[in-house]
């Protein structure tokens, strides 16, 4: 007997959040690749699109949080990160650690959170933030899609979030990650992974009503 067909849920389901997951100084360094991290190509051009998604959330109304990974210089927050490929990375004392606030345009009273691990929900207080905003859908860019993006996305999918990954302003530990991840979320949530221009048009043709 074949199985039914399920359709995609719309791209926005109710209130949108826009997360911008680990887009930091370091995301528009000159790092070489290397056979630990062959990265993405054109990691630097997906990075800075993400401001024009940016941009029009603000143009919407669509809540934008920032997300920044950082790590004790004594290192007594990494956990088991350094068990496998990653080396130390995100310290405190690094000058690419820091929220890229200039290249995103982040603002004085914007929504700013650090964590200490992969998942913006693990010991953030995200969870909070998204009831307050009366949040429904999820709507995620930055690095690494097959990391931070992907552990983010399924907790959002775990705490029934309608959950987006903007495919082109994500970035990835390597090619074959990226792919896989993608592959990933799409089989959690179908129609998941969308374009940056989706979004924007998405955001132009609804109007948000101010939080009561």
């Amino acid at each position: 007997m074949a199985e039914p067909q399920k359709m995609p849920k719309p791209l926005i389901v109710g209130r949108p959040v826009l997360v911008v997951i680990d887009v930091q100084k370091g995301s528009f360094a000159d790092w070489e690749e290397s056979e630990r991290l062959p990265m993405l190509p054109d990691r630097v051009e997906r990075m800075y699109r993400v401001r024009s998604v940016v941009d029009a959330a603000r143009a919407a109304g669509v809540p934008v949080i920032f997300f920044k990974e950082e790590h004790r210089a004594n290192l007594v927050d990494f956990g088991r990160e350094l068990d496998g490929t990653e080396n130390i990375h995100c310290l405190e004392t690094s000058p690419y650690t820091p929220v890229a606030t200039e290249e995103l345009g982040v603002l004085a009273d914007d929504y700013v959170i650090t964590k200490r691990r992969y998942s913006c929900f693990f010991g953030t207080e995200l969870e909070i933030l998204l009831k307050g905003l009366k949040a429904n859908t999820l709507l995620m860019a930055g690095g690494f899609t097959d990391v931070c993006v992907h552990y983010t996305f399924v907790d959002g999918h775990q705490h029934d979030y309608y959950c987006r990954v903007i495919e082109d302003c994500t970035t990835a530990s390597s090619p074959p990650a990226h792919d896989a991840a993608l592959n990933a979320m799409e089989y959690l949530q179908h129609g998941a992974v969308r374009s940056a221009q989706e979004i924007i048009d998405a955001f132009a043709a609804r109007d948000y009503a101010p939080l009561a």
